[in-house]
């Protein structure tokens, strides 16, 4: 695995694998890799002939009072991680070279983006958004995948893609889960051994969600329980706990159309986000 830290160093590798007759698969990531990145790489491997990473902690998706300074920094330990699963470049560009002295661009994605997260983190998917556009135009992939734990995310770079007619599939990698249903996160390194054991707490709750909506029962009752179940079991704050469109995000309407239980929770340092599929029952 070579690591470039220039948009130039970067294109003259992928052209040279164009020149080969070679796919290509970007799995943009902002390090403190896991099982769940690994599942990316894998994935990716699968759909391309040439893959390549990378890893950048985008300052223009972190609100002023979140936490870029202290998000998990880890990379050694993920160039260790890419290299055993045989990923062939690894791109790792600096602040001023994703963002150079004058740089005012931002791209906004309306619909899906405006709710859900928007309504706690103002702003958040313009970066989102923005970076991920200059990533995609950097190395001009044939397929990018993205986790399906950031299922909002997924959708907004979906619709970006599309709007903006950016010449890459976008796929998503459904979420990696511990054993007892926590979904991987490099955010989950800031749990206590305490809160550790209270977490998977928010799958249970989405889980029982997802099931008795499939059953019939309404989405804003059953929504407030899971928001009540999870205070009491140790959660600080709880964002929101929601039934909606699988495609649009908008409140599910006559059932009609496939759903997504999303939901967003606060656990010491953490916050947790997680979301499954409603299966209707046959």
């Amino acid at each position: 695995m070579e690591v470039v830290q220039t948009i130039a160093a970067l294109r003259e590798h992928v052209a040279k694998w164009r020149r080969a007759g070679d796919t290509v698969a970007l799995v943009p990531t902002m390090g403190a890799l896991h099982a769940g990145h690994v599942a990316l790489v894998r994935a990716a491997r699968g759909q391309a002939k040439r893959v390549c990473a990378t890893i950048f902690v985008n300052p223009t998706q972190f609100a002023p009072n979140e936490d870029f300074a202290s998000y998990p920094r880890k990379e050694r330990a993920d160039q260790d991680l890419l290299r055993a699963e045989k990923t062939d470049l690894l791109f790792m560009p600096s602040v001023e070279e994703m963002y150079p002295a004058g740089h005012t661009t931002r791209v906004r994605v309306a619909a899906v983006a405006q709710t859900l997260e928007e309504d706690f983190r103002p702003s958040h998917f313009d970066g989102v958004a923005t970076v991920v556009a200059k990533l995609l135009l950097q190395a001009l992939p044939d397929v990018a995948l993205f986790g399906e734990k950031d299922y909002q995310q997924l959708l907004v770079i979906r619709r970006m893609v599309r709007d903006l007619d950016i010449p890459v599939r976008i796929e998503g990698v459904p979420t990696v889960r511990e054993a007892d249903g926590l979904a991987l996160s490099s955010r989950n390194a800031y749990l206590t051994a305490e809160e550790r054991a209270i977490a998977p707490a928010l799958h249970r709750a989405i889980t029982d969600v997802a099931s008795a909506v499939a059953r019939g029962a309404a989405p804003a009752r059953e929504t407030a329980a899971a928001a009540e179940r999870l205070l009491q079991a140790g959660f600080q704050k709880v964002d929101y706990v929601a039934v909606r469109d699988a495609e649009t995000l908008q409140p599910v309407g006559d059932g009609s159309r496939p759903a997504r239980v999303l939901a967003a929770a606060w656990l010491g340092r953490a916050r947790l986000i997680d979301n499954i599929p409603v299966t209707p029952l046959r």
